[in-house]
C-alpha cells in the first residue's frame, strides 16, 4: 500500500483497519508500542474519569506552561479537527509530524489490527517521544484498565469522577466502573481521586496496587470559597502545601474548583520533579481554555456550548446555568447518541430549560429527534418540545424565537457541539 499523503487520507485509512470501531485491551497496542521503541524521559500524568478529564488536562497544561515547562497534552475526542487531540506548548502538532508518526505506526504494526483510537494514540505518543517534553498530560479515552493510554506507567494518575456512562463496556454500577478507572494507578505512585464520594472498589484497587491514594476531602480540599459580590477566590489545601487567594478557573462552573484542586494535588505530589510557583498557578487558572465546556460565544442572545452527555455532566451543567444569569428564557438545542440515558439528562435540566429544540444526531450510534423526544419526554406535557433534522435547523429556530435577553444552550454530545460551532462559524462570515 502506498501510504496516504494527507491527514484526511490517513484518518480514513485508519478507520477501516479494524473490524470493530472499539475493542478494549492492551495486548495489541503494547506489541506495536514495543516494536516502535516508544519511551519518553519526561514526567507523565494520566487523567481518567467519567467527567472532568478534559478540564483537568487543560488546567494542568495551562499551569505547567505558565511555569515555563514544555508540555504535551493528549485529549479525545476532538470537536472540529483531529489536530486538537495532540498539542505541544498549547499548539497543535504540525501536520507533517503527525503524518510521519502515522507512517511509523503503520510500519511497526505489521499484521496487528489496531482500532482507530489505538492507532492514533500510538501516533500521538510517537510525536511526544521526539519532542523533548518536560511533562506529558494524557487523557484516558474510555474506562482505564483496558484503554490504550494505560500502557503508560504514569508518574501520577488522576481519576476525576466515577459515574454511570459507557455501561455496556465498563459495567452497570459505580463499583464496577470505579474498579475499571482505578487501574490507571500505579504502585508507589501518587493516585489522585477527585470524586467526593469514591466507590469502595476504587479504594480497594488502589490499595491492592500499592498506590499512594490522595482523596478529595481527606488529603486535599477546596476551601475558603468566595463568590460574587466578593472577589472570586478560593484556597487549595493539600497534604503539605496550601495555596491561598487563588482566582477561580476561567472554565465556568463551581465543579471546576474540584478539577483545579485535583490538578494542584497532582502538582503537589510531583513537586520535587515539577516545581510550580504560585504565580504560575494563578496565571494558569486565569488563562485556561477548553472549547465545548460551558463555552460562551459572544453576542446576544447568549449562546452556550457544553458537551454534557450523561446525567452527571447534566447536573453540573444545570448548576452552571443556575449560577449564570439572569436571563429571561433558556432555550435548549439538544441531541444525544442512542446509547445514552436521555431521560435522566433531561430530568437533571428540566427546571432550567424553558423550551426544547431537539436535533437528529448522525452516525451509527446516532438518534433522531423523534426517538429522542419519546425517550426523554414520553407523553410529558411540560415545556414545549420541537423536533428538527439537524443542529443547524434547531439553532435557526431557537435563534428566531429568542430575544436579546434570552440564552440558547446547545449540549448533548461532542457531535452536537461540533455542529453548533460550524453553524456559528458560518453565521459569523
Amino acid at each position: 500500500m502506498n501510504p496516504p499523503d494527507t491527514l484526511d487520507g490517513w484518518l480514513a485509512y485508519i478507520e477501516r483497519l479494524h473490524s470493530r470501531p472499539m475493542e478494549l485491551g492492551l495486548d495489541r497496542v503494547r506489541v506495536v508500542a514495543d516494536r516502535m521503541g516508544l519511551c519518553w524521559p519526561c514526567a507523565t500524568i494520566v487523567v481518567g474519569g467519567t467527567n472532568g478529564k478534559g478540564s483537568t488536562c487543560a488546567l494542568l497544561d495551562a499551569i505547567l506552561r505558565a511555569a515555563g515547562y514544555r508540555v504535551g497534552k493528549y485529549a479525545s475526542p476532538h470537536l472540529l479537527r483531529f489536530v486538537e487531540r495532540a498539542q505541544i506548548d498549547g499548539r497543535p502538532v504540525a501536520e507533517p509530524i503527525l503524518l510521519a508518526a502515522f507512517a511509523a505506526v503503520e510500519r511497526a504494526r505489521g499484521d496487528t489490527p489496531l482500532t482507530y483510537f489505538e492507532f492514533t494514540t500510538l501516533a500521538v505518543f510517537s510525536c511526544f517521544a521526539g519532542a523533548e517534553l518536560d511533562c506529558a498530560v494524557l487523557e484516558v479515552g474510555l474506562g482505564g484498565r483496558l484503554d490504550a493510554v494505560n500502557i503508560v506507567d504514569a508518574d501520577c494518575a488522576i481519576v476525576t469522577t466515577v459515574d454511570l456512562d459507557h455501561m455496556e463496556w465498563l459495567g452497570d454500577t459505580r463499583e464496577a466502573i470505579g474498579a475499571e478507572k482505578a487501574h490507571i494507578y500505579r504502585a508507589g505512585r501518587p493516585a489522585i481521586c477527585v470524586d467526593p464520594d469514591p466507590p469502595g472498589s476504587l479504594r480497594a484497587v488502589a490499595a491492592d496496587l500499592g498506590a499512594d491514594l490522595w482523596c478529595l476531602g481527606r488529603d486535599f480540599a477546596v476551601a475558603d470559597v468566595h463568590q460574587p459580590p466578593e472577589p472570586t477566590q478560593w484556597t487549595y489545601r493539600g497534604r503539605a502545601q496550601d495555596r491561598a487567594a487563588l482566582p477561580w478557573p476561567a472554565l465556568r462552573g463551581v465543579h471546576q474548583l474540584r478539577n483545579a484542586a485535583g490538578a494542584l494535588a497532582a502538582l503537589e505530589a510531583l513537586a520535587d520533579r515539577l516545581p510550580v510557583d504560585q504565580q504560575a498557578v494563578r496565571v494558569g487558572l486565569r488563562t485556561v481554555t477548553l472549547p465545548g465546556r460551558y463555552q460562551v460565544l459572544p453576542g446576544r442572545p447568549a449562546r452556550i456550548l457544553d458537551v454534557a452527555h450523561n446525567p452527571h455532566a447534566a447536573r453540573a451543567l444545570a448548576q452552571a446555568l443556575r449560577a449564570h444569569g439572569p436571563f429571561r428564557k433558556t432555550y435548549a438545542v439538544f441531541g444525544m447518541l442512542a446509547d445514552k440515558d436521555a431521560q435522566a439528562v433531561v430530568a437533571a435540566l428540566r427546571d432550567v430549560i424553558d423550551v426544547w429544540h431537539l436535533a437528529d444526531t448522525p452516525g451509527a450510534r446516532g438518534r433522531d429527534a423523534r426517538s429522542l423526544a419519546q425517550a426523554a419526554f414520553g407523553d410529558d406535557g411540560g415545556a414545549p418540545v420541537f423536533q428538527h433534522d439537524s443542529v443547524a435547523a434547531a439553532l435557526d429556530a431557537a435563534t428566531a424565537a429568542a430575544g436579546p435577553d434570552d440564552r440558547i444552550v446547545t449540549f448533548g454530545s461532542f457531535v452536537i457541539v461540533a455542529d453548533a460551532l460550524r453553524w456559528a462559524e458560518r453565521k459569523s462570515r
